[in-house]
């Protein structure tokens, strides 16, 4: 098992990576918290795979435990569902000892540390993403939150876990699209800050898909690293962490605007990639043929590299304007510069944006 420690001040939260870990939470979390009562959010699918695995070792430890259904999609992500959970979580007597698991991808995960967040003002928090996009990037760094109508993410806080138990197991039982998605947060990340790991995806896509334990150890615990360390930097997303960023601002308005229905997460934020490096290209600020190389990937991946023709152009530059992450009313874009480097900029007028978008449709 590998141990990764995310530090923050007196707090920490330690990352641990390997294989069957699920059964094992009760042993995991002892003696790290004086509370008995753990609430599992998770959804209906995740729950019949592992949620009897995750009760039976919190079980087994002396835990009591309930757990919680939400519905399978980005749309679970809303102030209604918080609500709902808000009651179910008053009516069963938890307290401000009590902890809330995210068991899931990262939908699960976002609205689980939403409602560790704001419960009691604030209870805590264990993840066990069962995603590969939850347990390299989303899972890790704290930021928690739900959806509005006018945009993604746009209520929401930070809240640290406690612990973050990734167990590369079940990674077995994820559909092809939802593993090919998180593939996009790797490549993100060998884009942004690690020519190495980029490299090591082009030399191992095939046993990456074919989800290789070994490789797949590597990967997750080589880009947890990078995320631990950047939020130990910027914990609270106002400069380093901001990178993580590159590809999400297009692909939170692709979302966004097919009404959460149109586009797996992964999907979008690989076309987001592919839109902010051209963009880059144009600016003068990246190679041609670096560019092409992050379109192979991306697409070897079978992730999608074009936005579909139905999407209304209007409508996608309305919410990348609602962007959290802009500032004097213009987008701010992570903008690769080669393989492993990036910068903030806001360079990009509309025209150029808008242009751009309208090439990338087919």
């Amino acid at each position: 098992m590998e141990t990764i420690s995310l530090k923050l001040g007196t707090r920490t939260c330690n990352i641990l990576i390997g294989h069957g870990l699920v059964g094992s939470i009760g042993k995991l979390l002892s003696g790290s918290r004086p509370g008995q009562k753990f609430a599992i959010i998770t959804n209906p699918k995740v729950n019949s795979l592992f949620g009897e695995h995750v009760a039976q070792g919190l079980d087994g430890s002396g835990f009591e435990q309930l757990i919680f259904e939400v519905a399978d999609s980005e749309t679970a992500k809303s102030l209604d569902t918080a609500k709902r959970l808000y009651k179910e979580l008053s009516d069963n007597n938890f307290d401000r000892d009590a902890c809330i698991i995210g068991l899931g991808g990262g939908v699960v995960g976002d609205l689980a540390g939403f409602i560790a967040a704001t419960y009691m003002r604030g209870i805590d928090l264990v993840h066990i993403p069962t995603t590969l996009l939850a347990q390299v990037d989303s899972a890790i760094g704290g930021k928690a939150g739900v959806n509005l109508p006018e945009g993604k993410n746009l209520v929401g806080a930070f809240h640290q876990p406690l612990m973050v138990l990734s167990d590369i197991d079940t990674l077995k039982t994820l559909p092809d699209e939802d593993f090919r998605s998180g593939l996009a947060e790797v490549i993100k990340y060998g884009v942004l800050s690690d020519p190495a790991l980029f490299d090591k995806v082009e030399d191992n896509l095939d046993d990456i898909l074919n989800r290789d334990e070994r490789i797949l150890t590597n990967i997750v615990t080589i880009c947890s690293s990078i995320k631990a360390k950047l939020v130990e930097e910027d914990e609270h997303d106002h400069g380093k962490r901001l990178m993580l960023n590159y590809g999400h601002t297009l692909g939170h308005a692709l979302e966004a605007a097919s009404g959460y229905t149109g586009y797996r997460h992964g999907g979008a934020v690989a076309i987001g990639m592919l839109f902010a490096a051209r963009i880059s290209v144009k600016l003068g600020l990246l190679k041609e043929a670096e560019m092409q190389r992050i379109a192979d990937a991306i697409s070897s991946s079978g992730l999608p590299t074009s936005i579909a023709k139905r999407m209304d152009t209007e409508m996608i530059l309305k919410f990348m304007y609602a962007d959290k992450k802009n500032k004097g009313g213009k987008i701010r874009f992570v903008l690769p510069t080669r393989i492993g480097d990036a910068v903030i900029s806001d360079a990009a007028g509309p025209e150029l944006v808008r242009t751009t978008l309208e090439e990338m449709k087919q």
